[in-house]
């Protein structure tokens, strides 16, 4: 859903997703349209507007989605915490 912050189409998403996890996630089409479907049954994102010229359908996050995002980073800050507490990394776990 951060690939949808700004207006952007199934292609931009995948390369959104592509370059910002440095080819660690690569989406193949079929994923890629039913996570979108998901999310707009979801009421998470929704299609933008088309403009004239336009080829491809664009989405765009919304309030709801955001509210989403901000509860998986919360939850994203929680398990790295417990993840460096347990850890050697975090100096804490003396097994």
């Amino acid at each position: 859903m951060l690939a949808m912050y700004s207006p952007n189409h199934g292609y931009g998403v995948m390369q959104f997703v592509e370059e910002k996890t440095k080819g660690r996630v690569v989406f193949g089409p079929g994923t890629l349209y039913g996570a979108i479907n998901n999310l707009s049954k979801k009421k998470w994102i929704t299609p933008c507007l088309y403009r004239e010229g336009q080829r491809k359908k664009e989405y765009i996050i919304t309030e709801l989605g955001k509210k989403q995002v901000e509860a998986e980073l919360e939850r994203m800050k929680e398990v790295y915490k417990i993840g460096m507490e347990i850890t050697s990394i975090g100096g804490v776990y003396n097994d």
